[in-house]
């Protein structure tokens, strides 16, 4: 079956259980807790797995920030030492947000147990990840996650798109290389009046993301629109800020 994808606001409906009410999610999705100690602290991590017969289609979802202890989890920015490996001859080395790190290595022998599980009911099937906000830093480093230890490459699909990845001068080429060939397709859409799509900051700490794509107009007063994230990081069921991407779109593909 060829592979079918959703309208990019449908992700985003879906992903974030209607936050804005459309009446448009197609199902709610319950997400599975794996509790964890992170720093004296009993933290949570949360994601969804299902399979989706009418597109042969795994689909991978995770939560968006929901809580103290989220906040707390997201404000742990230091790096820290994620995996170390040869991939295609090069040798890479992951660093990664602290707390982004912590929380997906909480769940993801769970989410490998299932994904594994579902694969051999549906061997042809291809694999969608998905997630909003922290959802969307644990739904990069999963795509990774399944990429080095099943060789699949995934269609990644995040909104108000965070920097899991901490790189310098040195490796940056090599990483966002290295993490574009992680997936077929990769759409990391941050608005470009979301300040949550700029965090953990690049030109102060060397924080990236792969392929990001820039929706939303900036503007003459888009500096003071970076403080208003309860409007513009939560309307990514908008289509408009898609068709005005629509040509930088295209000419990814």
């Amino acid at each position: 079956m060829e592979y079918e994808r959703l309208p990019f606001p449908q992700y985003f409906i879906d992903t974030s259980n209607d936050c804005n009410k459309t009446g448009k999610a197609r199902y709610k999705i319950k997400y599975e807790q794996v509790q964890y100690e992170y720093k004296g602290k009993t933290m949570c991590a949360d994601w969804e797995m299902h399979y989706e017969p009418d597109r042969d289609v795994i689909q991978i979802n995770f939560e968006e920030t929901d809580g103290m202890a989220d906040w707390y989890t997201n404000l742990m920015f230091v790096e820290r030492y994620y995996d170390s490996f040869i991939d295609s001859g090069e040798k890479i080395t992951l660093r990664v947000h602290n707390g982004w790190a912590a929380m997906y290595k909480a769940m993801k022998h769970r989410i490998r147990n299932k994904l594994d599980f579902l694969l051999q009911l549906h061997p042809r099937a291809e694999v969608e990840i998905i997630g909003w906000s922290l959802g969307s830093g644990q739904a990069m480093l999963c795509a990774q996650d399944i990429y080095h230890n099943f060789g699949i490459r995934s269609y990644l699909y995040t909104y108000g798109s965070v920097n899991p990845y901490k790189t310098n001068i040195f490796n940056r080429r090599k990483i966002k290389r290295y993490l574009n060939r992680c997936c077929k397709e990769i759409y990391n859409f941050a608005d470009k009046c979301d300040i949550v799509g700029y965090l953990p900051p690049r030109l102060l700490f060397g924080f990236i993301k792969p392929k990001r794509v820039s929706v939303g107009k900036f503007g003459i007063l888009g500096i003071f629109k970076l403080f208003n994230p309860w409007k513009y990081h939560t309307h990514y069921d908008d289509p408009s800020l898609y068709t005005k991407a629509a040509k930088k779109l295209i000419d990814r593909e």
